[in-house]
């Protein structure tokens, strides 16, 4: 049974992790010199995963409680245990197994990646082997907890409540990585506490995620308002752009004050105005399809997930033939990367997303169709 994809959502998913991975070219001594500009911002990628993450994943939740359903929590942990873990053991296997594969030395401790609490724990200064990883602990985290959240926020609808709710977590995030700044800025303390202290740890970046489920609630519990939102789609795509412009100039310094207070809410926001235009059909974002486009994004997670150990192989196996080569690098680089994410997309993702399938329809006694296909949402 073939599910109907959003090629406004399939390009932003699509944007998210090129750019990325472009981020992570330094890994490899980065881009070539025309090319850097491309790489600057690319962390900001991640945001518009979470992003996404928290609109398709607070849909999944909210719907059936705003029609007055019940929400089965065994289902959802098991739906997202057949969609993140498959793929993720595999690649920890690899990063624990063969050192000689990592793009750094040093790596944490598996059980903090097997209890997703890496990005709590890391070390950083001596443990950068397979770091990105701290966003799939931010995106754990928020599936443990959402759902309970959400199941307690609707036994009595507020919509004064879940605003004041938001209110409190866009405030308090603004106020702790401030006065986490600004407490390290007069120590200067000899550790990369950025990282450590606001960048990777799960309270510090609940934005994107709130404006993402903020979204999934006005279209599960105001219909009429999203109907309204989604015709207007252009003009949240300007609004979008524009608030990324904005983003741009705040994050100028990325490790500055401004960026990391009042910039994480109004890039999110910034993003969550993205989303709305990759939903509805009348912005431009939405109304092609680009070749190669959908693959990338349904990819995104596996490509995510290996693309530092293709890097790591590439540069290895290349040695000095392709330093300097710019272009030809830049390809070469993209293809390997894309093989890699193939390999571990069909090896082992997109089989376990099939298996998950089949375990739901043969629980509500639907006969398979003759095609699977992992909706969008995952």
């Amino acid at each position: 049974m073939r599910t109907t994809r959003l090629p406004g959502l399939d390009l932003l998913r699509a944007i998210a992790i090129v750019w990325v991975m472009l981020f992570h070219s330094f890994l490899v001594g980065g881009l070539a010199p025309d090319l850097a500009w491309l790489s600057r911002y690319g962390w900001m990628g991640v945001d518009i995963f979470f992003v996404l993450s928290g609109f398709l994943i607070g849909r999944q939740v909210l719907s059936p409680l705003a029609h007055g359903g019940d929400l089965s929590f065994g289902s959802f942990y098991v739906r997202r245990a057949y969609r993140i873990l498959p793929a993720f053991l595999v690649v920890l296997a690899i990063y624990v197994a063969f050192p000689a594969m990592r793009e750094a030395p040093g790596l944490a401790p598996w059980w903090q990646f097997a209890t997703f609490s890496v990005n709590l724990l890391i070390d950083y200064g001596s443990q950068q082997a397979f770091s990105h990883a701290w966003s799939l602990c931010v995106e754990e985290h928020f599936y443990l907890l959402f759902p309970a959240l959400a199941w307690g926020l609707t036994r009595r609808p507020s919509t004064a409540k879940f605003l004041a709710v938001c209110a409190v977590l866009v405030v308090a995030g603004v106020v702790l990585r401030g006065a986490v700044w600004l407490h390290y800025t007069a120590l200067d303390p000899d550790r990369n506490w950025f990282v450590e202290d606001i960048f990777y740890p799960t309270w510090s970046r609940l934005d994107g995620l709130l404006a993402g489920v903020m979204l999934a609630t006005v279209a599960a519990f105001r219909p009429a308002w999203w109907e309204r939102l989604l015709a207007r789609g252009n003009s949240f795509l300007l609004l979008g752009l524009l608030g990324m412009a904005l983003a741009f100039w705040l994050f100028r310094d990325r490790t500055g004050l401004l960026g990391n207070t009042i910039g994480w809410p109004l890039l999110s926001a910034a993003i969550a105005c993205l989303v709305v235009a990759g939903i509805s059909t009348t912005s431009w974002i939405s109304r092609f399809s680009w070749p190669g486009v959908g693959w990338i994004a349904a990819a995104s997670y596996s490509l995510y997930l290996s693309h530092k150990l293709v890097f790591v192989a590439v540069e290895r196996g290349s040695g000095e033939w392709l330093q300097g080569r710019g272009l030809l690098a830049f390809l070469v680089y993209a293809a390997a990367t894309a093989f890699g994410g193939a390999a571990l997309y069909y090896g082992v993702e997109r089989p376990f997303l099939r298996l998950r399938e089949r375990r739901r329809r043969h629980l509500i006694g639907v006969p398979l169709p003759a095609a699977i296909v992992e909706p969008s949402a995952g």
